[in-house]
């Protein structure tokens, strides 16, 4: 894998070995970021992190912090070479091995906040939805913030949300990534329901 934009483009992200994980696509994560925009200064979360490469890529678009939540050594060990490889001031990020949906309470209460959220679950176990609610339950999020959520096509997500509405949804094969916009923002709302 590459990564595909800013300081540190073109330089390769190495996977974790025996691990069974389902890499996004550079297409995919292309079209992400070209929808998010600047990252210049923003504080992100990536949950279900994997090789990073959400994570990697943001700050090589300038991000001022990636918080990376893995559950699975390797992972993480994996994810640590990579920034280190590219030379990443310690400040800029912070690397936890516990599961993404117990990690959100200790954010709260640590008052942090995230300007994005990206989450990539293991498909077909359902938890997308379960991420997406724990998020809109806990304050963690900026006034002004995305959560990015790739999915298996068929894993619906259905359920209720109170501080995030559904901006934009794509498709690529069998993944769906939606976007989701935190309500209130100085931005105005897209109008889209709420509902997930």
């Amino acid at each position: 894998m590459r990564i595909i934009g800013g300081e540190f483009r073109s330089r390769i992200i190495a996977m974790p070995r025996g691990v069974d994980i389902r890499p996004t696509q550079d297409k995919v994560r292309q079209a992400v970021f070209n929808i998010i925009g600047d990252m210049s200064g923003k504080n992100v979360l990536e949950l279900f992190a994997g090789t990073g490469a959400f994570g990697i890529e943001s700050i090589s678009r300038g991000a001022r912090h990636v918080t990376f939540v893995d559950n699975n050594f390797k992972c993480t060990e994996c994810i640590r070479s990579n920034i280190e490889s590219l030379g990443v001031e310690d400040s800029r990020y912070d690397i936890i091995r516990t599961n993404a949906l117990s990690v959100l309470a200790r954010l709260e209460r640590a008052e942090e906040k995230f300007d994005v959220i990206f989450l990539d679950p293991p498909y077909h176990l359902g938890l997308a939805k379960k991420c997406l609610i724990n998020i809109d339950a806990y304050d963690i999020l900026a006034p002004i913030s995305l959560v990015v959520a790739e999915y298996f096509s068929k894993d619906r997500l259905t359920g209720h949300l109170e501080t995030l509405i559904l901006d934009k949804e794509r498709r690529y094969g069998d993944t769906l990534v939606s976007i989701f916009r935190k309500k209130g923002g100085d931005e105005e709302d897209s109008g889209i329901s709420g509902d997930i």
